[in-house]
């Protein structure tokens, strides 16, 4: 009787574990793209090392902050969310438990279940753990894996830094006449990667998802290095 429970417990999982893997490709994305315009922007402007290093380094320091800080807001607020649900769940089992053995009944029913199959699970499933059966089949939520803020910020953290260091390092460590192709042909190359790893982890198909990115992350740079240059040649 316990048979689909352990099924969504499983399903859910798997769907977070994607959903993080999903978000720190993204992260990865956004560090190469971000810092990639900077850089090369700068590099329209000048061709000085360590000026373009500590362009560089700020836009990785200052973007790695924004998204961790982004992430913990955003993570915080949806387990404050979680844990107002599962209170308001907890004082209903307790204040009206008639109703929620139906309204689990019900939700169970509306999952493929016979009326009686149903009803049978759903009284096993509230004689264990009437909350985690509510929390999981209602609202959706493993009472023991809540949304961690602090995992969040630093995935993101440590996504956009190693998106990041890629055009950083490409920028600074070939000689002056190599740095602009080898930047711009490895920062293409990784979306290319980034592109088809997001596109299979949403099951979508790659060719489009890889011609988007690749075609934004070029856009970014063309504009940013032709803003660079027209400051660089009025001497700003």
């Amino acid at each position: 009787m316990t048979e689909p429970t352990h099924d969504e417990a499983h399903g859910g999982a798997l769907g977070s574990r994607l959903n993080w893997l999903r978000a720190a490709v993204l992260g990865a994305n956004d560090g190469i793209v971000s810092t990639a315009g900077l850089v090369v922007g700068v590099a329209g402007a000048t061709t000085d090392r360590s000026t373009l290093l500590t362009a560089g380094l700020a836009g990785l320091l200052a973007g790695s902050m924004s998204m961790a800080t982004g992430e913990y807001v955003s993570v915080s607020t949806q387990r404050d969310s979680e844990r107002a649900a599962l209170a308001l769940e907890r004082r209903e089992l307790r204040e009206q438990p008639e109703e929620e053995l139906q309204e689990l009944t019900e939700l169970l029913e509306q999952r493929g279940l016979s009326r009686e199959v149903a009803h049978e699970a759903a009284a096993q499933l509230t004689e264990r753990d009437a909350l985690r059966a509510h929390a999981r089949v209602e609202l959706g939520i493993d009472p023991d894996e809540l949304s961690d803020p602090w995992h969040a910020a630093w995935a993101s953290f440590l996504a956009f830094t190693v998106g990041a260091l890629l055009p950083l390092l490409a920028i600074v460590l070939p000689p002056a006449g190599l740095r602009l192709p080898v930047t711009v042909l490895s920062v293409l190359a990784a979306l290319v990667l980034t592109g088809w790893t997001s596109a299979r982890l949403g099951a979508a198909t790659p060719g489009r998802a890889v011609l988007r990115n690749v075609a934004g992350g070029a856009l970014a740079m063309g504009i940013t290095y032709a803003a660079g240059t027209l400051l660089g040649a009025a001497g700003v």
